[in-house]
């Protein structure tokens, strides 16, 4: 687990240091706010009001602890067969995660984690989970497709199969997890998501016999390498674009949308949230709310214009957008 947990903290300096190159504003860089506490550790890093960057967060957490039997039993559901429903196992994880809100509408939020999680007496080794997603405000169709292309091509540098199975499980777990049932909405246009991974088999891949846990973890580490890499090229395109006011009032309210679903759906803001101690348990230590909290965007707006409204957008273009969050498209058709 260490071994993973130094991967993670060097390669939160080297996105850290790239993202602030990539924003181009001097007087905006990562803070760095470092936490040692009873189960763990952590660094959780933020930069404000730049030039590109409306705000970004990059974290890492390496923790410690027990199952409850909420997390157990929701972890046997997802196949996770060493884990004893009724909870009590010791665990370790350690993870690396971002979040990027642009300041223009026109330049996609970037959500990215990847993560490695243990049980005493769990399938050799633990479990490998991440990947990278985008969220556009606006339906940019060169833009969704090279993303969704640059992950192809990561995924099949692991697939000796010489197919895109990997990519292609990756893609509709991304789908199927992003989603929120109350608006019948999927948060954005997709990329790729995997979890509970021991085997590249697991998530679409081709077996690698005794080597499962090593392929595995190169495709993580890989994963990691990419994540701005997929996302500058479009940067690049529409960071200069004019903003109208009607178009920074739909970014703020789709943002809403990104909240509704870290809130109501996410399983790591739910995880960190679980551990809080009743009313009155003072050994306990409560969540680092900040930390948890931190991928919210810094503007959000739940502008009310009643139901009939809320369903039809201000023009064609946010529109199209909301079709394709209710109905995902294959960017790369086979």
């Amino acid at each position: 687990m260490e071994v993973f947990a130094d991967f993670c903290d060097e390669m939160q300096e080297r996105i850290c240091k790239a993202a602030e190159e990539l924003d181009g504003d001097t007087t905006a860089t990562f803070c760095k706010d470092e936490f040692t506490r009873p189960g763990g550790r952590g660094c959780t890093r933020v930069l404000q009001g730049g030039r590109l960057l409306e705000k970004a967060a990059v974290n890492v957490s390496v923790l410690s602890g027990t199952l409850t039997p909420e997390r157990a039993q929701a972890m046997r559901q997802r196949g996770r067969d060493g884990v004893d429903a009724i909870g009590g196992q010791p665990y370790a994880a350690a993870a690396l995660s971002l979040v990027f809100h642009p300041r223009s509408p026109h330049v996609p939020t970037l959500r990215a984690d990847v993560r490695l999680f243990a049980i005493d007496g769990g399938d050799g080794g633990g479990w490998y989970g991440g990947g990278c997603d985008l969220t556009p405000n606006y339906l940019e169709e060169q833009d969704i497709v090279g993303f969704h292309s640059h992950w192809r091509d990561v995924c099949a540098k692991h697939d000796t199969k010489g197919s895109d199975g990997i990519y292609r499980h990756c893609k509709a777990h991304c789908d199927e997890y992003f989603y929120i049932p109350a608006r019948g909405e999927h948060r954005g246009t997709g990329g790729i998501f995997f979890d509970d991974a021991h085997t590249l088999e697991a998530i679409g891949g081709p077996s690698s016999g005794a080597d499962d846990m090593q392929a595995v973890d190169a495709f993580t580490r890989d994963v990691a390498e990419n994540l701005l890499p997929s996302w500058e090229p479009i940067v690049a395109r529409r960071r200069g674009t004019p903003v109208t006011d009607a178009e920074r009032e739909w970014q703020c309210r789709r943002r809403g949308r990104y909240i509704e679903f870290n809130l109501l759906n996410d399983r790591g803001v739910r995880f960190g949230l679980v551990n809080a101690p009743p009313p009155g348990q003072k050994d306990v230590p409560l969540p680092r709310m900040e930390s948890i909290m931190v991928s919210a965007p810094p503007e959000v707006r739940w502008t009310y214009v009643g139901d009939a409204d809320n369903r039809r957008p201000e023009g064609d273009r946010e529109e199209q957008m909301l079709e394709v969050l209710r109905n995902p498209r294959d960017w790369i058709p086979n």
